[in-house]
């Protein structure tokens, strides 16, 4: 179970989308442990805080997931990253991810990105098949990308 946030409202009226704050951060965190067998550290979260596109959804009060993204500027250009996305084991499949995902596109075109790229295992069907919903393309192969060995999918979509 995750903690609630603070300031969070209390109604079952579906997720809702707000910037991350730091009271969130150890639930981040612990939706993090339990998603990936190689979890940031909290710390990893607390640089990213005020970055526009580090979101949480709330659902009944709780923090039920999270997307951290941000745009760098690259040869002239606004190029948003999806680092990470997650979504607590007790309220995925009902389209928190998606409305994440959703809501940090929105927040990275509206700071000038004109493209997005993520990171994917190359095992992870489930999310893979997320990205294609939202229009990402395979783009490369990086070998060995994640500590275990495991390949990563560089997929990218164009904005606007």
């Amino acid at each position: 179970m995750t903690r609630p946030a603070s300031g969070a409202p209390h109604d079952d009226s579906g997720p809702s989308i707000r910037p991350a704050e730091r009271a969130d951060l150890l639930a981040v965190t612990h939706i993090e442990n339990e998603s990936f067998a190689q979890p940031w550290p909290y710390d990893a979260f607390d640089r990213f805080l005020g970055e526009p596109g580090f979101l949480i959804a709330l659902e009944g009060g709780e923090v039920a997931g999270y997307i951290v993204a941000d745009v760098t500027r690259n040869f002239g250009r606004s190029l948003g990253h999806v680092k990470d996305i997650a979504v607590h084991p007790d309220h995925r499949g009902a389209g928190v991810g998606s409305l994440l995902l959703s809501r940090a596109l929105a927040v990275l075109t509206a700071h000038g990105a004109d493209s997005v790229k993520l990171e994917v295992r190359r095992s992870n069907d489930g999310a893979k098949r997320l990205y294609r919903q939202f229009g990402f393309e395979p783009l490369r192969f990086v070998p060995d990308y994640y500590g275990d060995n495991e390949d990563a999918i560089v997929m990218i979509r164009k904005l606007g």
